[in-house]
């Protein structure tokens, strides 16, 4: 899958998620910062669990698998 097609599902998939479910912007704005800083990302991809940051980072419900839970 071209790169712009997998952002173009990811970014559609987040702006779908019921508003029950998913974390505010400001919430999932701090989560991707914690996210930028983190050793075990690459590519956008945890290496810890092997999520897409993003996807994980939208749903409220959700928190860093790391052992030291950066949120």
């Amino acid at each position: 899958m071209p790169d712009a097609e997998y952002y173009r599902n990811m970014y559609e998939y987040i702006d779908n998620l019921d508003e029950d479910i998913k974390a505010p912007a400001g919430i999932y704005e701090k989560r991707l910062e914690a996210c930028k800083q983190c050793d075990s990302l690459l590519n956008g991809m945890c290496r810890v669990c092997g999520c897409f940051v993003e996807m994980r980072a939208a749903v409220m419900k959700n928190g860093c698998p790391a052992v030291s839970r950066k949120w």
